[in-house]
């Protein structure tokens, strides 16, 4: 398959690599974003009907939706009817030239599809699969559909996020996220080590990663606290349960500043540079971290007090002068025009089957390496391509057109 190279000829990490992936909504194209970030080539099988259901979420992006254009750069769509013996074949005939499969489709569907990871491993004994679940297998959820919210709530993330009884879902999908950047570290990893497991003989382990399971371990802090100390910690907005003082602040200009200390030595320099009150850096109640999260309420008013008289950009220099960390609180629109992003030259054009658009480098900065920040497909656009690389004829194709298995043909 093609070889993806970065600018100036060299090499792109995964340069080589060809994934193929099942994927819907957020999780699986996030993870094979991921590696198409990192130079490898990523199929889409899509189904002809619509595809992946995200494409319809809104239209806002010159008719598209804001989710697709965001996870599914770099990648090529292929159209195939899965339900379909024809549609089947081709699938494994892709897999046969392909490094991994990538799925996340509902529970039981890649069983019913013969895709299983024993079935896997008989037909594609090379291929790294990895089925991205909402609960995992044995479990009384497992057979349960599994959506962000659902998983954040039912992981208790929603509990310690918003208002104490206004509990709130975090606004990026940090469930869908997490679970796609680990099964991209799964795939990477079994790919670094295939070519040992080659020569001893070994099996490629199949790999499976559950929404669940990723939103417990990014509860860790939490889960481990509530355990050993018997107490559910309640949110605290824009603050923060284990520190104090850590939170939002209201200016004398309307604006909200955050500041933060993380250690002692931190909170004595806010207390007697910045608010400049050294009873309170002299109070045993703030002596330590602990202490200040039990007297936490002082602490606000004071600080909440200060702010209310200075502007938000002479707070953050009398602040960045004392080695006090601090933000401002901004909004998506202000993000979008933020210093740090443009003076970074960290916006890229992209194309999009609706014209180009303004996309994000991923965060990696690798020397030497520039993206490939591919184009976003249309649904079924690079269908015929790589059919006919797999030997596929038009003959071939045009009859498995008339039968349904393969989705119509392209047009812009």
């Amino acid at each position: 398959m093609i070889d993806q190279d970065c600018a100036g000829g060299a090499a792109a990490p995964l340069a080589g690599v060809t994934v193929v992936t099942l994927e819907q909504a957020i999780s699986a194209p996030m993870c094979t974003r991921t590696l198409a970030d990192f130079g490898a080539r990523v199929i889409k099988v899509e189904n002809p009907k619509g595809g992946d259901f995200a494409r319809h979420y809104d239209d806002v992006v010159k008719g598209q939706a804001a989710h697709f254009v965001w996870a599914n750069r770099g990648k090529e769509s292929v159209t195939l009817d899965l339900k379909s013996q024809s549609g089947i074949d081709l699938l494994h005939r892709l897999l046969d030239e392909a490094d991994a499969l990538v799925s996340n489709l509902t529970p039981g569907s890649t069983a019913r599809l013969g895709l299983s990871g024993d079935e896997l491993a008989q037909r594609h004994p090379h291929l790294v699969a990895v089925e991205i679940d909402g609960y995992g297998t044995g479990g009384p959820l497992s057979h349960k559909r599994a959506y962000d919210l659902l998983v954040q709530a039912e992981a208790g993330v929603c509990a310690v996020t918003g208002f104490p009884g206004e509990p709130a879902k975090p606004g990026p999908p940090v469930a869908d996220v997490s679970t796609g950047l680990y099964a991209a570290l799964s795939i990477m990893a079994l790919l670094y080590s295939r070519d040992a497991r080659t020569a001893t003989g070994q099996k490629t382990p199949t790999v499976s990663v559950s929404l669940f399971d990723t939103a417990a371990e990014v509860m860790g802090y939490q889960l481990n606290y509530t355990r050993h100390s018997g107490i559910d910690q309640q949110p605290l907005g824009m603050s923060s349960p284990a520190v104090a003082p850590y939170g939002s602040y209201r200016t004398a200009d309307g604006q909200t500043v955050v500041l933060g200390t993380t250690n002692d030595r931190e909170w004595q320099r806010l207390a007697r540079e910045i608010v400049q009150r050294p009873d309170l850096a002299d109070d045993e109640r703030f002596a330590s971290n602990s202490g200040r999260v039990q007297n936490r309420d002082v602490l606000e008013e004071a600080i909440g007090a200060w702010c209310g008289q200075h502007d938000l950009a002479e707070i953050q220099k009398v602040a960045d002068d004392a080695g006090i960390g601090n933000a401002r609180y901004n909004l998506p629109s202000e993000v979008i025009a933020h210093p740090q992003l443009s003076e970074r030259d960290r916006w890229r054009e992209i194309e999009t089957p609706g014209g180009s658009i303004q996309a994000l480098l991923p965060p990696p900065i690798i020397s030497g390496f520039d993206p490939p920040m591919g184009a976003v497909p249309g649904l079924g656009e690079h269908t015929d391509t790589v059919l006919s690389e797999i030997g596929v004829d038009r003959d071939e194709l045009a009859a498995l057109r008339e039968q349904g298995a393969v989705g119509r043909a392209y047009e812009r």
